[in-house]
């Protein structure tokens, strides 16, 4: 519908009637402009925006939520299974791998060198650090525990055989007894071998019960005390390869030219030279100590035990002994005397009636 004014009637919304080319002589073609039109829709979606993303009104889009309104690690389809994606490593995972890396660095370094320097010196090609006076000490120690290790196996075996001679002397003396009970002329004799059998077995569980307490006790030593300073002696032993192993790395590079490329590397292994030499003076002095209180450890408890065991001897065989010569005192008192016994059965058939 037209106006008189030549504008046409949108919905109560004013615009101008463009003027054609053809018509115009000289002037340019205007852009039509509507402001009423653009207000009223920029007013309708202002008012359409409240409603939409989650009842926050005005407030900026969530960047953490995508196009869905779901959170990015969540499947939008509600199927409760997580999005795949690229694995984020943080600072800390970084840190610790890469310091992981360089412990494998070094002990791939020293396991190398190490090897190196126990070659040379099994071929005669290397020298080596030596400490008279400590590894004597250590020799002898090596000596002892073997000799330790052997004394306590025959102390076993010993408790062992006797275990079995306990064993059979006991059952002797059962069968004895049965026999003292069924035959009454040798009721006498029988009763007196039982009786000395059953002894010689109860005596002899005093002695493998003090036996077992002189081996238990030996383990002790060999298992705990005397191993726990073998392990500061093979702690040691690798402080001393080490030391030596770049020691001899060291007197190569100053063997070697000296310039700007082989400065740094000479005063790095000066340094590493010098913690391990600490570190090898430190093992040295702590086994030192260590030998000197096992050696008064070891006197005071092979002494207790020794005596013990001696004791032990001492007493079975002289109870046994006494035992048996108030046996056959008993048995010269209770038995009869020979030329006393009763006349044999050819005997008494034989004289005359």
């Amino acid at each position: 519908m037209m106006t008189a004014e030549g504008e046409e009637d949108l919905g109560g919304v004013a615009m101008e009637t463009p003027v054609p080319r053809g018509e115009a002589s000289g002037e340019q073609e205007e852009v039509p402009s509507f402001p009423s039109y653009k207000k009223s829709v920029d007013e309708n979606h202002s008012e359409s925006e409240p409603q939409q993303g989650n009842n926050h009104s005005g407030s900026e889009p969530d960047p953490d939520k995508n196009q869905t309104g779901t959170e990015p690690d969540q499947d939008p389809t509600g199927s409760g299974k997580l999005s795949t994606g690229p694995v984020v490593v943080t600072g800390n995972q970084k840190t610790a791998a890469i310091e992981k890396l360089e412990r494998v660095r070094k002990w791939s370094i020293t396991t190398y060198k190490c090897t190196k320097q126990v070659l040379s010196e099994k071929m005669g090609r290397g020298s080596r650090t030596v400490d008279p006076e400590l590894e004597a000490r250590v020799d002898i120690l090596r000596d002892d525990r073997r000799r330790y290790d052997h004394v306590t196996r025959l102390a076993q075996t010993l408790a062992t055989q006797l275990t079995e001679l306990n064993q059979t002397q006991r059952t002797l003396g059962d069968v004895f007894a049965d026999l003292s009970l069924k035959t009454p002329p040798l009721h006498m004799e029988f009763g007196l071998n039982s009786d000395t059998q059953r002894f010689l077995s109860k005596s002899g569980e005093t002695l493998v019960w003090a036996i077992n307490s002189f081996t238990s006790d030996m383990n002790t030593l060999l298992n705990k005390t005397i191993e726990d300073t073998m392990i500061n002696v093979k702690h040691y032993e690798t402080a001393r390869v080490e030391y030596d192993a770049y020691r001899c790395d060291l007197e190569d590079l100053n063997l070697g030219p000296r310039d700007t490329a082989t400065l740094p590397k000479l005063e790095q292994a000066q340094r590493t030279f010098q913690n391990h030499r600490e570190k090898y003076e430190r093992s040295r002095d702590d086994l030192s100590v260590k030998l000197k209180l096992l050696e008064e450890n070891k006197v005071k408890v092979l002494h207790q035990q020794l005596m013990l065991f001696h004791d032990a001897v001492v007493s079975y065989n002289t109870t046994n002994h006494r035992h048996i010569e108030l046996s056959l005192q008993q048995a010269s008192t209770k038995l009869t005397m020979p030329g006393t016994e009763s006349p044999s059965w050819l005997e008494e058939s034989g004289s005359p009636s």
